[in-house]
């Protein structure tokens, strides 16, 4: 890592939207240095003011989706009409598959060098916990830096989409043509987490599967409580190859929020994820104090449960016991 910028020298620099301080200020973010990690909380504080009025956009997606290609196309729209977007991984999985910068260049060779646009892939911390803090803090920088479109691509699967739905103002699902037998396997979570959900891959003989497959998965949608009364997800058909109907998911991003702060929705909302992130935060460091203040303990105790000699329950009273006496 490069000589740490002086405070003031960070705040300049992402307040001037300089792409290679935003970069180190993320990194500095990232870092799980102690110096760093209190300059970054220090920064942090001071970006605050100039943060948090972007689009919060979340996606994810099964499996070939197309989510690389769909965000692609997605964002490349959107700088050509005058938006910044920052594009932001959240990958629990990373420390297996080795997400780099490089493939992120990779995955989305235009939108990664267009000046308007930032592209960044989660650490490879291998917990969800500490993907999720850099990845919220990192929301601030950019946010401060001035782009105007968050997008938080879910690259892991399960708990991660739960996670990023939490982060975010809207959560968009990509969904592919085909509904049938895929339409079982669609975990219910997902739907309830959904805002909009948007059949990709809406291009040549596709066409007619992907409109017969929005109209079941508007049926499936029909089946969940919404989890807002003032929004009903819409079901859409898109392409990010062809760049068909990206427009009109844009256009509901955009009616969302306008309906939600019309209703004072949007600030409640807001608040209430600053909230449970800074419960997750106190949860996650108490773990981390745990295993750092009983780690010779935790090993003998370890020991006794797989041989049977003391329940979980008990090995774990002495666990906290002996954290609390510390």
């Amino acid at each position: 890592m490069a000589p740490t910028l002086s405070l003031e020298e960070y705040e300049a620099g992402v307040l001037a939207g300089d792409r290679v301080v935003v970069s180190r200020a993320v990194t500095l973010v990232e870092s799980t240095k102690p110096a760093h990690q209190e300059l970054a909380q220090a920064l942090l504080v001071r970006l605050l003011p100039h943060a948090g009025d972007a689009h919060r956009v979340g996606v994810t997606g099964v499996p070939g989706v197309g989510k690389s290609t769909f965000i692609e196309r997605f964002g490349t729209q959107l700088t050509a009409q005058g938006h910044r977007v920052a594009v932001l991984a959240v990958d629990p999985t990373s420390s297996r598959t080795g997400g780099s910068i490089l493939g992120d260049k990779t995955r989305m060779p235009n939108l990664s060098v267009d000046p308007a646009a930032f592209v960044r892939p989660s650490p490879s911390r291998g917990t969800l916990g500490g993907v999720t803090r850099t990845t919220r803090e990192t929301m601030v920088v950019v946010e401060a830096a001035g782009f105007d479109v968050v997008l938080v691509e879910t690259v892991g699967v399960g708990q991660s989409e739960t996670i990023v739905a939490d982060m975010v103002d809207f959560f968009l699902v990509l969904m592919l043509p085909g509904a049938g037998d895929e339409l079982q396997g669609i975990k219910k979570g997902i739907l309830e987490l959904a805002d909009l959900l948007a059949v990709n891959k809406a291009d040549g003989d596709n066409i007619g599967r992907a409109t017969a497959s929005a109209s079941d998965y508007a049926t499936a949608l029909h089946l969940i409580t919404p989890a807002g009364a003032r929004w009903q997800p819409p079901v859409v058909t898109c392409s990010g190859q062809s760049g068909r109907g990206l427009d009109t998911i844009w256009a509901h991003i955009e009616r969302h929020r306008q309906v939600l702060e019309a209703a004072g929705e949007w600030t409640d909302r807001r608040r209430a994820q600053q909230l449970r992130w800074m419960w997750a935060m106190v949860e996650e460091r108490l773990l981390q104090r745990l295993h750092q203040r009983t780690a010779g303990l935790a090993q003998q105790l370890e020991r006794a449960v797989l041989a049977g000699t003391m329940t979980a329950a008990q090995a774990a009273d002495d666990l906290l016991g002996a954290f609390g006496d510390g």
